[in-house]
């Protein structure tokens, strides 16, 4: 049996904001539409739901963010603003060349570290929290020589 990770979904309100956000990291959109249809509340459990999404890849090609704004039906919770040890989904990170070029691009379009600064993790990685758009939590971490 084969596995691979296909993408990582994540509810917006402003899908355009988030997308900038997203190729502010690097990220590619391959493409944005709307999907409706009997099939699509079958897949999700929401019969009647009108949904536009977007599509951004990793630019090795190996990963994707799937981002969502419900037209129909309305968002049944909010967690954007749970704190790092909340149950259920976190964060999505990204493994970075340069972290402090990636963080400085990201600020520059609004996003906010989470603790103060960037921390090292042994000889390993330099890594931080950022929350960028509707308080979407990613991770960063460039990997050290």
């Amino acid at each position: 049996m084969t596995i691979r990770m296909d993408n990582v979904g994540i509810v917006v309100e402003d899908l355009t904001r988030a997308i900038e956000f997203f190729e502010v990291l690097g990220l590619e959109l391959e493409g944005r539409a709307e999907i409706d249809g009997e099939w699509s509340g079958r897949v999700t459990g929401l019969p009647g739901q009108r949904v536009e999404i977007a599509m951004l890849r990793t630019p090795d090609g190996h990963g994707r963010v799937e981002l969502s704004r419900f037209i129909e039906p309305a968002i049944a919770e909010d967690h954007r603003h749970a704190p790092v040890n909340a149950l259920g989904y976190l964060r999505v990170m990204f493994n970075v060349d340069d972290i402090d070029a990636v963080l400085s691009q990201a600020q520059a379009h609004g996003a906010e570290l989470v603790s103060n600064d960037v921390v090292r993790y042994e000889d390993a990685y330099r890594l931080c929290y950022i929350r960028g758009p509707e308080g979407i939590l990613v991770g960063l971490a460039e990997s050290l020589p």
